[in-house]
Formats: structure tokens, C-alpha cells, sequence
């Protein structure tokens, strides 16, 4: 089954999520008290291939498993714009890579932002080469096969995490989130304001660092809410 890809994120959505990281936006999500089935946040297992990579984009989803990328293949020339991120529900399969550096290649011409599976890939070194960002929970050099159609742009559960197509899609060296296309304003507000709250508090501890090097009077290092918790 294919579908038509979601439209794409707004240019200006896209750019404040670049700003941000996946932790500022799952603060963001939980301080918005907005209940999502995986909070959120992709299992642990997915990582990047390499550290330092990031993904910013609007989700394409794939329905796959055992190991079978013809689903994959499809997707890979079903864009006709930049800025989608293929978000695959491989169901974890640990038996077959699902793609390797030639796959990658192909998204990355087609204008892809980035992949993240929910299983296996390989050709590391050839991925790391392209500097195309993808996510996956390891590495298997054993091939795939080619048999079903899968799904193409269905929602999806991957990694712990319902994804639909037209969400929000971050991923860094701490792993992924994804942020419903309904409550993207709110989070990204939310985690604006915690980055706005982390650049002050970084303030304060290079002021705490400078004064104790200088033997100067120490000013408060502790955040206000930790002194109210303590004083209750």
C-alpha cells in the first residue's frame, strides 16, 4: 500500500526545530503535559551511525519486516521535494540489514533529510563517507531480501514511538523524537523557553567559574527552584 506523501513542514517550523535539540523538545513535550503513546522519544537502541549527526524533517513512513527493503526502495523515489524523513517500522528484525550505502545514496540524490529505522543496517564506513544522517539500532552486514510492497505513508509504530506522516522528526547524538503535527507550535514554544532558560543558567555557572578562579564573592549557583523544593 502507497500513499501520497504529507505536505511538508513550513520552512519556519523546520528552522526553529534546527535551533533545538532532542532533549530541549522532549522538555518541551512534557511541559506542555501533552500524552503521547512513547512519550515521544524513540527507544534507546536507535542511535546514529555517527556521532555529531543530525536530522531535522517531516516524517515519510514505511511499514516493513524480516528484513525485506522492497518497501524501502519505493519510498526512496517517491519524493518529489526536500526535506522528508524516512522513518521505517522494520518490528526490530536483527536477522538482515535493511539497507546499506547504496539505498542511503539514492535517498540522499532524491533530496531526503535523513532515515531512522527501527532494525539493522551495514556499510557503515560508506554511510559515515556520504555524511547523510541515518538512525538505526545497530549494525548486520547479512543482506536484505526483496518480497512484499509493505506500507508506505500509514502510521507507523517505530521504536516505541506512533509516528504519522507529516510529523515533526528530530534526531542528534542523543537518539530521536518525533512531535505530532497537532502539537508542534506548543512543543516548539515550550522548548524554546527551556533553551531560553538553559542559556541563563550556563551564564551563571561561567559567572560561579570566573569568580571562584578570581577568589571574588561566589554569586548563587544553585537554580531557584531547587532552593524552593528544599524550603518547602
Amino acid at each position: 500500500m502507497m500513499n501520497p506523501c504529507a505536505p511538508l513542514l513550513s520552512d519556519e517550523i523546520i528552522e526553529r526545530a534546527k535551533k533545538l535539540n532532542v532533549p530541549l523538545l522532549l522538555d518541551g513535550l512534557k511541559a506542555a503535559k501533552i500524552d503521547i503513546p512513547g512519550g515521544g522519544c524513540m527507544c534507546a537502541a536507535i542511535n546514529p551511525v555517527e556521532r555529531g549527526m543530525k536530522v531535522v524533517g517531516t516524517a515519510m513512513t514505511v511499514e516493513t519486516q524480516d528484513g525485506d527493503n522492497f518497501p524501502i526502495h519505493v519510498a526512496s523515489y517517491a519524493v518529489q521535494r526536500d526535506g522528508y524523513v524516512m522513518v521505517i517500522d522494520g518490528k526490530g528484525y536483527d536477522g538482515r540489514a535493511y539497507f546499506g550505502d547504496l539505498i542511503m545514496g539514492a535517498c540522499q540524490a532524491a533530496g531526503f533529510a535523513g532515515m531512522v529505522i527501527d532494525g539493522y543496517t551495514r556499510d557503515r564506513d560508506g554511510n559515515i563517507e556520504l555524511g547523510f544522517p541515518v538512525y538505526s539500532r545497530g549494525f548486520m552486514p547479512r543482506g536484505p531480501i526483496k518480497k512484499n510492497e509493505g506500507s508506505i505513508n500509514t502510521p507507523i509504530l517505530c521504536g516505541g514511538v506512533w509516528v504519522e506522516p507529516g510529523d515533526l522528526v528530530v534526531g542528534d547524538s542523543d537518539g530521536v523524537c518525533v512531535i505530532p503535527l497537532r502539537h508542534i507550535e506548543t512543543v516548539l514554544q515550550e522548548a524554546e523557553k527551556k533553551l531560553a532558560y538553559e542559556q541563563e543558567r550556563e551564564k551563571t555557572i561561567a559567572a560561579y567559574r570566573k569568580a571562584r578562579a578570581e577568589g571574588g564573592e561566589l554569586p548563587q549557583l544553585a537554580p531557584q527552584w531547587v532552593l524552593d523544593m528544599l524550603n518547602r
